[in-house]
C-alpha cells in the first residue's frame, strides 16, 4: 500500500463506458426512466471505484460518471437557473441555461453522491466541483451587474454545499477552473470567487487548472505564468496542474514565486492513448522533486480520464501508481 509521500489520485473523471453514453442519450430522448439511469450510474461508479483501487491509487473519486459534463451537473442543481431541457441533442452538450433573477440559497444534493462513494471504498476519497468562474462562462447572466457579482453569488450558494460535504465526512475537495486559461484577465476576481466558495470549509482544498479537455483536446495553449502572482491569494492548500503533455518548464514558477501550496503534479497525458511506462512517470516526478520536496507533491493525471477507453485509462493509472512507488522506494533509501 502507498506510503505517506506522493499520494496518487485521479483528477476527477474516469473513463465513460460506451453503454453509459448510450443510456444517457436514451434518457435525454425519454427512452428510459430516471430510475433506470440511476441504476446504471450506480453500477458504473462502483466499477470506477474498483478500477482505481485495483490500479493502486491512494485517493479515489466516483469517476464523475453521473455527470453529463462539468457544467450541467451543477447548472441543473443551482437554484434559480432556468434550464431549456430541449436544448441539447447529446448528453455531452451543454444545456442552454440562464439566470434572470436573484438566486436563492438552497442545497444542491451533492452529499448523497458523496455518501455513495464512501460506502463502496475504504480508501481516502476526493470530491470535485466546478468552480464559479467556469460556471458563469456557460450560464447566461441576465440579472447580476457583473460577471464577478454573478460568480460570487454562485460561490456563496455552493459554499453551503461544501460545508455539508465536510459534515458528511469529505476530507478532500477539488475546485475545477479550466476557464482561467481562456480568460486570464479574469483571474483577480476569479480568485476572490474561490475564496468566497471555500470560506469556512474545513477540508483539504485543491484548485485544478488545466488547458481544457473538451472531447479529449485542449481548448487553449500557453504557460501557467499568467496564474502568478494573483493565484497566491487563493485560500487553498494545493494547486493541481498539467505537466505530462506540456513539459516541466512551468515547475520553476513554484520556486520563483515561493508558492505556499502543495502541487498536484500531472504526470499522465490524458490526450494520448499511448500508455506511459512507470519509468517515464518516475522521471517526471523526479523533475518536480528538483524544485519541491516530496511532502509538497501529489501525483495525478493531467486532467480527467473521461475520453480515454477504459483499458487505456486503467493501464495509465497503474503505470502512474507504479511510477510513484518507484520514487517512494528511492526516497526511503
Amino acid at each position: 500500500m502507498a506510503g505517506q509521500y506522493l499520494p496518487t489520485a485521479v483528477v476527477g473523471s474516469y473513463s465513460m463506458p460506451a453503454w453509459l453514453e448510450r443510456a444517457k442519450n436514451d434518457f435525454l430522448r425519454r427512452r428510459i426512466t430516471a430510475h433506470d439511469l440511476d441504476e446504471m450510474h450506480d453500477a458504473a461508479v462502483k466499477a470506477a471505484i474498483k478500477d482505481q483501487e485495483a490500479a493502486g491509487l491512494d485517493v479515489v473519486s466516483d469517476g464523475e460518471l453521473r455527470r453529463d459534463n462539468m457544467i450541467d451537473y451543477f447548472a441543473t442543481r443551482l437554484p434559480g437557473v432556468e434550464i431549456d431541457r430541449g436544448s441539447k441533442a447529446s448528453y455531452y452538450d451543454f444545456y442552454d441555461s440562464v439566470v434572470r433573477n436573484r438566486m436563492p440559497m438552497a442545497p444542491l444534493g451533492l452529499v448523497e453522491h458523496f455518501r455513495f462513494l464512501r460506502r463502496f471504498t475504504d480508501r481516502r476519497t476526493k470530491v470535485s466541483v466546478t468552480g464559479p468562474h467556469s460556471l458563469v462562462k456557460r450560464i447566461r447572466n441576465q440579472y447580476y451587474p457583473t460577471e464577478e457579482a454573478f460568480a460570487v453569488e454562485i460561490a456563496r450558494i455552493m459554499n453551503l454545499e461544501l460545508r455539508e460535504l465536510v459534515r458528511a465526512g469529505a476530507e478532500q475537495i477539488q475546485i475545477d477552473e479550466p476557464y482561467y486559461s481562456g480568460f486570464p484577465e479574469d483571474l483577480p476576481w476569479g480568485v476572490r470567487a474561490i475564496n468566497t466558495l471555500v470560506d469556512g470549509v474545513d477540508a483539504r482544498l485543491s484548485l485544478h487548472v488545466c488547458y481544457g479537455n473538451r472531447y479529449g483536446k485542449p481548448s487553449w495553449e500557453g504557460s501557467y505564468r499568467y496564474l502568478f502572482p494573483a493565484i497566491l491569494e487563493a485560500r487553498i492548500h494545493q494547486i493541481t496542474l498539467e505537466f505530462a503533455r506540456r513539459g516541466s518548464e512551468d515547475l520553476r514558477l513554484f520556486k520563483e514565486f515561493d508558492a505556499p501550496f502543495t502541487l498536484g503534479l500531472g504526470v499522465i497525458d490524458v490526450k494520448a492513448h499511448d500508455v506511459e511506462t512507470p519509468a517515464v512517470v518516475a522521471e517526471r516526478i523526479r523533475e518536480a522533486l528538483a524544485i519541491l520536496p516530496a511532502d509538497r507533491l501529489s501525483v495525478n493525471p493531467d486532467c480527467g480520464l473521461l475520453h480515454l477507453p477504459r483499458e487505456v485509462a486503467f493501464a495509465k493509472l497503474g503505470a502512474m501508481a507504479e511510477g510513484a512507488q518507484l520514487v517512494r522506494r528511492e526516497l526511503q533509501g
